[in-house]
């Protein structure tokens, strides 16, 4: 498996691999939320330029590939920006397919002081372009596995289906896990040196389990301090990772070398 770091303005490097012909099965990335986040005050982050990140990301994904988009909205003079939402709708608008809308639950939010109830999620948009060429679920155990209970069939409307009948069944032992993902959020600095919004670890490795098999290449074209990459790598596929910021460049080199 290969591991390909890029330092530098995610557009331009991005661009440079579409001039490659590269193609990439899944991205993972959590963009700025508004502006939120500054990133030492080196990423200029708004609507043109979250609109050409989206058409690149569209280039550069495989016919049947997947887009993971971990997002959340601002507050601004009491209310919620919806810029979430603008970004889904323009996924669309240029021919991705919505695939799902999934939540990362947070099990510990950070309290915050406010008039409002705690802010204890954000959006994980998958986004797929085409007919997503691999979804291998994550199964959970079903509380009621092996259970017996009465079903009644009714009959087709023109009376022929033999289906008229009173019939037993037994709940399966599992099922698909649903599309709330809950995460303990973790100690930034223990587990990223001092990035300030990571995701957790758990959160990449169900999302590269769930959309790509072994040898996929992985794409997280902001990855911070490279949670997306650690995870690939472990996982025994391909990674390529784009940062524009030194510091959490370094930082994401030393998780990929250990």
């Amino acid at each position: 498996m290969t591991t390909r770091l890029m330092k530098g303005d995610c557009l331009e490097r991005m661009d440079e691999l579409i001039d490659e012909g590269v193609k990439v099965d899944l991205t993972i990335t959590s963009p700025p939320y508004d502006n939120l986040r500054t990133y030492n005050d080196s990423l200029d982050w708004n609507e043109s330029i979250w609109k050409q990140v989206i058409e690149k990301l569209y280039k550069i994904t495989i016919d049947g590939g997947v887009v993971v988009w971990v997002v959340g909205d601002a507050t601004i003079k009491g209310s919620e920006t919806g810029t979430s939402f603008k970004q889904a709708l323009y996924f669309k608008e240029i021919g991705f397919n919505l695939h799902d809308t999934m939540i990362y639950q947070k099990i510990n939010p950070i309290p915050l002081t406010h008039n409002r109830y705690e802010q204890a999620f954000e959006y994980m948009f998958v986004f797929s372009k085409g007919k997503s060429k691999t979804f291998n679920p994550i199964m959970v155990e079903c509380k009621n596995k092996g259970k017996e209970y009465n079903i009644i069939r009714p009959k087709g409307i023109d009376g022929s289906s033999k289906r008229n009948r009173d019939e037993m069944m037994i709940t399966k032992n599992t099922k698909y896990r649903n599309n709330i993902f809950e995460y303990s959020i973790g100690h930034k600095k223990q587990e990223t040196g001092c990035h300030p919004a990571p995701f957790p670890e758990k959160l990449a490795e169900d999302h590269i389990l769930s959309w790509t098999n072994e040898g996929d290449i992985v794409l997280d074209p902001m990855m911070g301090s490279g949670t997306t990459g650690k995870m690939a790598k472990q996982l025994n596929r391909n990674f390529i990772g784009i940062e524009k910021v030194e510091e959490y460049f370094d930082i994401a080199s030393k998780r990929m070398e250990q």
